[in-house]
């Protein structure tokens, strides 16, 4: 049997070696519940505030900025319906106001959605460029005097295209002075861990998300961090865990799980296979580019994360080409796992002018640090084949 080649890294990571081995003991020995006052509670109490301090290290921020949630999904409603919330302007009748981008992740585009049919809140989607990329003007444009959040991706999940959170940071410090209320700023930060400074005093953002299987590390964990002074109202109640902002007994494991993953982030060897991953995306993108006729590269060429590339092939179906590659034990993906399977063109590629057919074509690669070279020339001369296969059969 052929060896599988898995390309499929920004929709999931394995387990690290490490992060496994942290997590085995509250899988089997350390079961007491958190919250219990006796040592088994305490043990495991333990074990959840040094995860909180290893992200927090990370993150370079406070313990107690660090909330722990079962994934990003939850991290990010917690942060955009929140801050919602607290907003004065429910008390005053007057809609609080979200400026969002119009290729944000669904965790983040359903929860503004929702507020705006219940009418809770008005919400201003900003579009990209062609290439992917926000630009911080049109950012600013769009905030009103009763703006109260700004939320932006670090870096996009389907086309990698990374965006200036920095800068949109500091020059919202700057915007806001003059406002009557404090606009806080959310980054989903979920694709942006492995490869990005997620440092929150650089970033000069209130509000952060992570996610625990995007960095090797277990399904069923997130962060949201979240600057001390900003409220947010929990959504989910009960006993009051996670600060009180997130009830419900913890994953213990899941999140030891979690403060080891982003202890890796930052080890050294982890540097030096980015860069690795990034010689190998180059690869591929070129021998695509070259082997593929009318083959295009989706996105900034640049701005776009190391692990990434993102093509559209025409006269195929996406989805064919995923499929065809799946039967020769090759994975990848059309976009996003979590929109992969309605089968509609991606919201993201439509936000950057791609007609339905265009969007309907596309097929993302994700390479990761287990990802050999031998795996990329194989995908590159499987992918030339089956793509002249399915335009021959078109015909």
């Amino acid at each position: 049997m052929k060896k599988a080649i898995y390309l499929d890294y920004a929709a999931s990571t394995p387990v690290d070696k490490k992060v496994l081995e942290a997590m085995m003991p509250y899988l089997r020995r350390h079961y007491g519940n958190p919250s219990s006052t006796h040592r088994f509670g305490q043990k495991t109490r333990a074990a959840i505030e040094q995860a909180r301090v290893k992200v927090a290290s990370f993150l370079h921020c406070q313990a107690d900025e660090v909330i722990f949630t079962s994934g990003a999904t939850e991290a990010n409603n917690l942060a955009i319906k929140g801050i919602i919330q607290n907003t004065k302007y429910r008390i005053q009748d007057i809609k609080p106001h979200i400026v969002t981008t119009a290729i944000e992740h669904e965790s983040v585009l359903e929860p503004c959605r929702t507020l705006e049919k219940e009418g809770i809140a008005e919400v201003t989607y900003v579009k990209p460029q062609k290439d992917g990329i926000v630009l911080l003007e049109d950012i600013e444009n769009a905030i009103k005097q009763n703006t109260v959040l700004v939320s932006v991706m670090y870096a996009n999940s389907e086309i990698g295209t990374m965006q200036p959170i920095a800068n949109f940071g500091n020059r919202l410090k700057s915007k806001i002075q003059n406002q009557e209320s404090k606009i806080l700023f959310h980054t989903d930060a979920v694709q942006a861990a492995n490869f990005l400074d997620c440092d929150v005093q650089k970033l000069g953002v209130d509000l952060l998300t992570l996610s625990g299987h995007k960095i090797y590390g277990p399904k069923g964990v997130g962060v949201l961090y979240k600057k001390s002074g900003v409220r947010i109202s929990p959504f989910v109640e009960g006993g009051g865990q996670e600060l009180g902002l997130r009830s419900g007994t913890e994953n213990v494991a899941a999140i030891v799980g979690m403060g080891v993953a982003t202890e890796g982030l930052e080890n050294p060897r982890m540097m030096v296979q980015n860069i690795l991953i990034r010689q190998l995306r180059d690869k591929l993108i070129k021998a695509i580019l070259r082997k593929i006729p009318y083959s295009k590269l989706t996105g900034s060429q640049e701005k776009r994360l190391p692990n990434n590339a993102h093509f559209r092939f025409q006269g195929v179906e996406g989805r064919d080409a995923v499929i065809a590659l799946n039967q020769k034990g090759i994975a990848v993906a059309t976009g996003s796992a979590c929109s992969e399977k309605t089968q509609e063109p991606s919201h993201v590629l439509l936000a950057l002018g791609l007609t339905n057919k265009d969007a309907l074509s596309s097929v993302r690669i994700t390479l990761g640090k287990q990802t050999k070279l031998e795996d990329v020339e194989k995908t590159v001369k499987a992918l030339a084949a089956m793509v002249a296969q399915l335009r021959k059969t078109k015909v």
